[in-house]
């Protein structure tokens, strides 16, 4: 047994996995150190992947080179493209998960990584090392009193770190159902200088299949021609979907859980923690919409072989007796029996602005943080961090320059940036609207942005090198077709007359007539025999014809937000040194002095992001270090 590692991941959740996996695959000798390994990954809420923006996020992911992807599509129950209706930078994959088999699909992976080791055990105290003036990571000791020692460790101990759970009046110590607190590990960073907080979070009440009226509930299918979200040819997508289901609560179900509001920890001071507000819990719901008598619920299956399901929106904290009530006034589940109520659970979090971009902190080198413990909620959220902390743990040993994406290259930018230079205040979800580039970002570009940076980094099989390379000649050769073949208004009289669009006038390529909203290869191949026999002798995959259209529908806006990414990042390219003194710059304001010496922000662009930072600072900056 070898009690020596360079990189140790602290716990096994969706970051860790993704941490662990990143860095052993990269060559790094690397420790996973988790409390029960027939949790790994473990969906301790709703039983699904992907979402608005958070779909984008599992595309960058898989892009990259990091697993959830894969394994999503391989247990993948029903999968749904949401928000087709809208244009394709809302386009967001989603993918119910069987919660067993996407557990058990992570410990084959990880099981079957070379390099990388597993010890199951309860870190209880991180082990520091004084280097001259630098404060170092040297190891963990851990529940059993093992020390393990390292060059980097990754801390993504979720919602464990001094967890709390809450139902009604009762309260148990634990980081999840079933799942013991850790304890010790905030103290001893807080010992050493670091701020930590308090959030919490909440999960609904898993009801029993068989006690269920799914003929009073209306039905939500998968897609007709499922995707996936994995761009590997070693995916396939879902066969024979499940279905989920919809229900609505009602006045007399509201009446019911407003009895118990006093009861209610979330209300009565017992829970001190801030809770998410985009994924409030039903008495939240009650309070902040009392004028509505209804609210939508889905019934989501947690697997092929249980009878379990999930009831997303019906997250609670009240008593027990008072969620069971409500749910039996539910149509469709008057006979209900649960398999366990809802409940609240509050931890500890750090202060995500103690983190460069790396996610390495600023206190003590080599300690990077990812997940929950940085103040984010929702499994995809931690799995991106979890695999740039992995992949710049590793950089950082072998003394490469670190992976930083911006934010007009990935959502993965745009989490990590905001994390590290706004903070939080709530626990923070990832939304389109986050991002200012949303036309860069989408969910079926992700490859053409990433995939070159997860090769260069060692995380990409040369299989799939060279299936992404034809995939980008493809779409080239594709464009490039459209932008030659030419069109004879008598060509598309009839096409266009059946849409009632203007005829034309004139001549024009190919590529301006897609321009037109209803336009698209598929409906004009019939229409325009070169366009058919240019299809059928490339065989074009429906991806690739996706990514050509959506090329050429969005080439004015897609260049316009490339011109206004590339005159801010000129802002990125300003360095101000570590050591700044701000205080010394009297021409900035107060605030602004402030809040730059608590963040220490690396370049102008980053302080520009500041909240309290105004234009006019900015341009004192600009001043100061060189216009």
């Amino acid at each position: 047994m070898v009690l020596d590692y360079d990189i140790i991941v602290v716990g096994g959740g969706h970051a860790g996995c993704e941490a662990a996996s990143a860095a052993a695959r990269m060559g790094s000798r690397t420790l996973l150190l988790t409390m029960d390994m027939s949790k790994l990954a473990n969906m301790s809420c709703n039983p699904a992947v992907g979402g608005v923006a958070k779909g984008q996020i599992v595309r960058e992911i898989d892009a990259l080179g990091g697993r959830m992807g894969v394994i999503t599509d391989l247990t993948a129950i029903q999968f749904r493209m949401l928000n087709r209706s809208k244009g394709a930078a809302m386009w967001s994959p989603r993918a119910q998960c069987d919660k067993a088999r996407f557990s058990e699909e992570w410990r084959r992976e990880l099981e079957n990584t070379w390099g990388l080791y597993i010890w199951q055990d309860a870190a209880t105290e991180l082990l520091f090392t004084r280097e001259g003036e630098e404060l170092r990571i040297r190891g963990v000791k851990t529940q059993m009193g093992v020390e393990f020692s390292c060059r980097a460790l990754i801390l993504t101990s979720g919602t464990f770190m001094n967890g709390r759970m809450f139902c009604g009046e009762a309260m148990a110590e634990g980081g999840r159902a079933g799942d013991a607190a850790s304890h010790g590990i905030t103290e001893s960073l807080t010992a050493i200088g670091f701020e930590a907080g308090r959030m919490k979070t909440g999960t609904p009440a898993r009801l029993d299949a068989r006690t269920i009226d799914f003929e009073a509930l209306e039905v939500q299918e998968g897609d007709e021609n499922p995707s996936k979200f994995s761009y590997s040819s070693d995916t396939q997508p879902v066969k024979d979907q499940l279905p989920c289901f919809t229900v609505h609560t009602s006045k007399r179900v509201h009446d019911i859980l407003r009895t118990g509001f006093e009861r209610s920890p979330l209300f009565n001071g017992t829970i001190h923690g801030i809770g998410p507000r985009y994924c409030p819990s039903i008495e939240d719901k009650l309070r902040t919409f009392a004028e509505k008598d209804s609210h939508q619920l889905f019934l989501e299956p947690e697997g092929r072989s249980t009878n379990e399901y999930y009831l997303n929106g019906f997250s609670s904290s009240l008593p027990w007796e008072i969620q069971w009530e409500a749910l039996h006034a539910i149509p469709g589940l008057e006979d209900l029996h649960i398999f366990r109520p809802g409940y609240a659970i509050e931890y500890d979090y750090l202060i995500p602005t103690q983190l460069h971009h790396t996610l390495e902190t600023k206190l003590v080198a080599g300690l990077f943080f990812a997940g929950q413990i940085n103040g984010t909620t929702g499994y995809e959220e931690a799995a991106a961090q979890g695999l740039m902390a992995g992949i710049n743990a590793h950089r950082k040993l072998k003394n490469l320059e670190p992976v930083v994406l911006r934010r007009d290259e990935a959502y993965i930018g745009v989490l990590i940036d905001d994390l590290v230079t706004k903070g939080v205040d709530e626990p923070y979800r990832m939304f389109t609207s986050r991002a200012e580039y949303r036309i860069l970002l989408r969910q079926d570009n992700a490859d053409l942005r990433l995939t070159p940076k997860g090769y260069e980094l060692g995380l990409i099989s040369e299989k799939r090198w060279q299936q992404f390379t034809e995939k980008k000649s493809a779409v080239e050769s594709l464009k490039k077709f459209a932008r030659e073949l030419s069109i004879k208004p008598g060509d598309v009289e009839n096409y266009l007359i059946l849409h009632n669009s203007d005829p034309l006038t004139q001549g024009c390529k190919l590529q301006n007539l897609l321009l037109r909203t209803f336009s698209s290869f598929e409906n004009l191949r019939t229409t325009l025999p070169k366009l058919e026999k240019f299809l059928a002798e490339n065989n074009f995959s429906e991806e690739v014809i996706e990514q050509a259209e959506i090329q050429i529908k969005y080439k004015g806006y897609i260049e316009r937000e490339k011109l206004i990414a590339e005159k801010l990042r000129r802002l990125e390219n300003i360095r101000i040194p570590a050591d700044f003194d701000f205080h010394s710059l009297q021409a900035l304001t107060i605030e602004a002095r402030q809040k730059l010496t608590r963040i220490r922000p690396a370049t102008i662009g980053q302080a520009s992001r500041i909240p309290g930072v105004s234009p006019a600072d900015v341009n004192v900056m600009l001043v100061k270090f060189g216009r």
